[in-house]
């Protein structure tokens, strides 16, 4: 089972439970279907300063990931450790579903491309 952490200090209300399903359907679509995943919404001014932290980039962002395990091969009994989405309602708005799906991508492994872009359109 994916056991998935929702945080939310975004200050907005979030559909968590339709993010959690949608990162539980890509997960299994990767063939993942166990481990552990967090799943955290923040403001605009977190977001950036993530973004400017992590890429160097000083601006808001959708979505970043910070993955853990991704695909590797893990010793037996021990938990998949995917990483964490970090996403931010105030810029992505009502279309959430892609930057999603973009993020928990980049959790099991997959970089800019045609393969993610393949990826991405079974979900759009």
């Amino acid at each position: 089972m994916i056991e998935i952490e929702v945080e939310n200090r975004s200050g907005v209300e979030v559909d968590e439970q339709g993010a959690c399903e949608l990162a539980r359907t890509v997960l299994g679509a990767e063939g993942i279907d166990a481990g552990e995943l967090g799943l955290v919404f923040v403001g605009p001014d977190e977001s950036q300063a993530l973004k400017q932290e992590h890429l160097g980039i000083d601006e808001a962002t959708d979505a970043l990931a910070f993955p853990i395990d991704a695909l590797d091969d893990l010793p037996d009994g021990l938990p998949r450790q995917l990483g964490d989405v970090v996403m931010c309602p105030q810029v992505v708005g009502d279309e959430w579903r892609a930057p999603l799906v973009h993020a928990v991508l980049h959790l099991v492994g997959y970089d800019h491309g045609g393969e993610m872009e393949a990826r991405e359109g079974l979900y759009a």
